[in-house]
């Protein structure tokens, strides 16, 4: 023991001295790199929100792309006109399935995960659809392109962080929305459809930028995937958005997946859909109201040119530029409304919000003189976009910070399903006729 304790001291003293003859210069380069460690990379702070625009707004473009292209991929593929449309509703039910569940890998997995699980199912989607020759390969990538864009808007809106910066991405979602069909029209005829398709690609620029610059909501422990829960809602989903087009066999399948998802919802509470969640008033009004004004507009913006050409005597070419300029106006308009609902009572926002869609649909019912017609378009993507902006904020305020993505992927989901039954409105009052 003594010997022990005399070479403990003698060691002791050794390092003593080392130290005291080190030059100091030398000490600080020793404790240079765990100094260097605690400070290398940027301040922790909010994403800019101009990377979370391009992460998730260039889907809007794909998802338009193919209105107006819709003959010339019918014949480069030797099918007609309406298989070729199924694209499309690939492309819709795709995005509406995949949000919910990319938004709950981000909650489970974190947000690089989600990042690199999302960009590359939007890149391997795209060449999909730049190399297949066939209709089902072509399918495929469209679904698989819906689903990584889906799930990069999901990250972008939940970590947008407040209505004003959700605001700039609803008003990209709606601005290049509107633009989709002109790009899509613009690229096929300069270079290929394909090409037209494969517009939403650009939004993986913006993967390695978020992914550094984010403080993003961290993977949240928790027990079992609750495949169930996830397989359940992703067929209710599918109901939905293909009851327009298979109204029986959909609304079967609907009604099905929502009575099982309900009682597994009880059974499971805590699962993939939050009992707790789906519960709040918040919560359900702010997706609810979302998905009214959302098909709202949808039915709007594919009635109006009939409308226009049947009222008001406007030739395609006249009608397609007036509504384009409502659009973009009405797009641009919903931020002013997000930016400002940080001043505003919850029931405020909403009176503008429900005033202002609710006129908009009463205008296109009644009016007759063209220029209100295109004002109905302007009144209906102002009443939606804002609606985005603002009302996911109040969804994701109705939940723990965990479940936040979560809320972020349904509200999402309530929105889209807008989007797949307002074209079918307008084919049954409209176009029709």
């Amino acid at each position: 023991m003594t010997t022990t304790a005399a070479g403990q001291a003698s060691a002791e003293a050794t390092t003593a001295a080392t130290q005291a003859t080190t030059p100091a210069t030398d000490r600080a380069a020793a404790e240079a790199p765990a100094a260097a460690r605690t400070r290398v990379g940027p301040a922790p702070g909010p994403v800019p929100v101009l990377w979370l625009a391009l992460l998730a707004t260039p889907m809007a473009a794909g998802a338009n792309a193919p209105v107006l292209i819709l003959p010339d991929m019918a014949r480069s593929l030797g099918v007609s006109a309406s298989t070729a449309g199924w694209l499309v509703a690939a492309y819709a039910w795709a995005m509406a399935v995949a949000t919910p569940l990319l938004a709950g890998l981000l909650r489970r997995r974190g947000l690089r995960t989600a990042l690199r699980s999302a960009g590359t199912l939007l890149l391997v989607g795209t060449l999909l659809v730049a190399a297949s020759p066939w209709l089902p390969l072509t399918l495929a990538g469209r679904a698989t392109q819906a689903a990584g864009g889906a799930g990069l808007a999901a990250v972008a809106m939940s970590l947008a962080g407040s209505a004003r910066r959700m605001g700039v991405i609803s008003a990209g979602f709606g601005i290049l929305g509107a633009c989709g069909p002109l790009l899509g029209a613009q690229l096929s005829q300069a270079v290929s459809w394909r090409l037209s398709l494969s517009v939403s690609v650009i939004a993986i620029l913006a993967v390695p930028a978020v992914s550094r610059y984010a403080t993003a909501p961290p993977a949240t422990p928790q027990g079992r995937f609750d495949a169930r829960g996830a397989a359940l809602l992703a067929a209710l989903a599918t109901g939905l958005v293909l009851l327009p087009h298979a109204p029986a066999v959909a609304l079967g399948v609907a009604v099905l997946a929502a009575t099982l998802l309900t009682l597994h919802v009880r059974r499971r509470p805590d699962g993939f859909v939050p009992a707790a969640l789906i519960r709040k008033p918040l919560f359900l009004g702010s997706a609810l109201l979302a998905l009214a004004l959302s098909g709202s507009y949808f039915t709007l913006l594919f009635s109006v040119p009939r409308l226009l050409a049947d009222r008001a005597g406007w030739d395609a070419a006249t009608a397609g530029t007036g509504q384009l300029v409502a659009l973009l106006t009405g797009s641009a308009l919903s931020w002013l409304l997000a930016a400002a609902s940080a001043r505003m009572s919850r029931a405020a926002v909403r009176s503008v919000l429900v005033g202002i869609g609710a006129l908009a649909a009463a205008t296109a019912v009644f009016a007759s003189s063209g220029p209100l017609l295109l004002a109905a378009t302007l009144g209906g993507v102002f009443a939606a976009t804002g609606s985005n902006a603002v009302l996911s904020m109040h969804a994701a305020s109705s939940a723990p910070d965990p479940q936040r993505p979560t809320a972020i992927g349904l509200f999402a989901l309530c929105y889209q399903l807008g989007g797949a039954f307002g074209p079918a409105l307008a084919t049954t009052l409209v176009l029709a006729a």
